[in-house]
């Protein structure tokens, strides 16, 4: 798969022509995993912006617009402060971006939990706005109710469970999850309710491993880890995470570049030419025709 590209006069910024192809669907994805195995991972990063779309869009079969983008765009203590409008306006940006990857929406905290009702009316401004082929949510057992309502509805849905951060105040902090049997059998069992509900993948974020391989083995739908199992279905990962943006490194995550420090050198480089007036030069200034 490639892409080529155009120049866009209007910008200056190189767009993206797709190639002619279909986009991948959601049940092409749930279809993966066949008979308990899942020969061909799915490979899951999260996107923000329609530029960073467009560079992860051919490597992946899902693009996460996450509400980890309180922390990676705006600088938020937590993912909870994230709105709707934020989801909205990032999603449709990731959409515009890519062309073969499915692109799935987090729901932010406060927009679905109060009923099934509210959650469809959610959602359907999610799909509706911004073009996305799904959505996820956190939460286990409680939520299966509403992954029904939704997916009957012709909602795509993806499960959450294990270390679900909009649900940090009442966890705790960050720790794994599934360390005592009563939690790990609780976890389990939110991961067969979510399942049976009509969810067609789950996230599993931060279980100890012989949990998120169990999980795994129970379920029918794909399983995404993060901080699971190298077993489960396939992984997510924040991209600015794995590409070095930030100094702490969660256990989980690894580091395939060093872009912060890339960055940090192009500007360091930027600023002296500046200062010694050996930026601009005359490639960059435009002169009186001859």
């Amino acid at each position: 798969m490639s892409t080529t590209f155009q120049i866009d006069t209007a910008t200056s910024r190189a767009n993206p022509t797709p190639t002619p192809m279909r986009r991948l669907t959601i049940p092409a994805i749930r279809q993966r995993k066949k008979d308990g195995v899942t020969a061909e991972p799915v490979v899951m990063l999260t996107a923000y912006t329609a530029r960073q779309a467009q560079l992860l869009d051919a490597h992946c079969d899902l693009l996460l617009v996450g509400d980890s983008l309180g922390q990676v765009i705006y600088g938020l203590p937590s993912s909870l402060p994230v709105t709707l409008d934020m989801m909205v306006a990032h999603g449709a940006a990731v959409v515009r971006g890519s062309w073969h990857s499915a692109v799935i929406v987090d729901l932010p905290f406060g927009t679905y939990e109060a009923s099934p009702q509210q959650a469809f009316e959610t959602a359907a401004r999610v799909l509706r706005e911004t073009g996305c082929a799904g959505v996820k949510l956190e939460g286990g057992a409680a939520m299966a109710e509403t992954v029904a309502f939704l997916s009957q509805r012709g909602i795509p849905v993806m499960g959450h469970i294990g270390l679900t951060p909009q649900a940090v105040n009442q966890l705790g902090g960050y720790g794994a999850r599934g360390r005592s049997e009563a939690e790990a059998e609780k976890i389990l069992g939110d991961a067969r309710a979510l399942d049976k509900a009509g969810a067609f993948g789950i996230v599993i974020e931060g279980v100890v491993e012989p949990l998120a391989v169990a999980i795994t083995q129970a379920v029918a739908c794909p399983t995404i880890g993060i901080g699971g199992s190298a077993q489960c279905d396939g992984q997510v990962l924040v991209t600015e995470d794995m590409l070095g943006m930030f100094e702490r490194v969660p256990r989980f995550v690894k580091r395939y570049a060093d872009v912060a420090g890339l960055i940090s050198e192009a500007a360091a480089h930027y600023a002296a030419e500046v200062r010694d007036r050996s930026f601009p030069g005359i490639e960059q200034t435009y002169q009186p025709k001859a």
